[in-house]
């Protein structure tokens, strides 16, 4: 009997967190949660560029002729592509955009650092592969 209500229960769980997209996580903040939630991404991925390039250099400094490969720098650009840099730290141009992103009802099911990731291209300017995100998330989400 405790097996077939465990498993009840973890079934309705997990029927519950399918429900709740990002989207209504994201209308559900104020402003100001808003904002805090944009800050902490952007610190955490400024944080863990930062490490990465210090354990990089901590690694190799001592080797005169070491190139940095290719997909050492193409996870920088990865990491950047999630921070405007545009935008600097007016972060409530970055919660506005948000907002109308996910007002869109074919947004409500893009993960929320994903849709960053769009807002942030968009904002910086790189419009095509904003868009080219948009579609793929898009699609792979509905």
């Amino acid at each position: 009997m405790f097996f077939i209500y465990f498993f009840i229960s973890v079934l309705f769980s997990i029927i519950n967190a399918q429900q709740n997209s990002s989207s209504k996580f994201w209308l559900s903040y104020s402003q100001d949660q808003k904002i805090a939630f944009i800050n902490g991404a952007y610190g955490a991925i400024s944080k863990l560029k930062s490490h990465h390039q210090s354990e990089v250099r901590k690694q190799y400094f001592h080797e005169k002729n070491w190139v940095q490969p290719y997909y050492i720098e193409r996870f920088y650009e990865i990491a950047d592509e999630y921070r405007s840099t545009a935008v600097g730290y007016d972060l409530i141009i970055i919660a506005s955009h948000l907002d109308a992103f996910y007002s869109n009802s074919d947004n409500f099911n893009i993960p929320l650092l994903d849709a960053l990731r769009i807002v942030s291209l968009a904002q910086d300017g790189e419009h095509k592969k904003a868009n080219v995100r948009l579609l793929r998330s898009q699609q792979k989400h509905n």
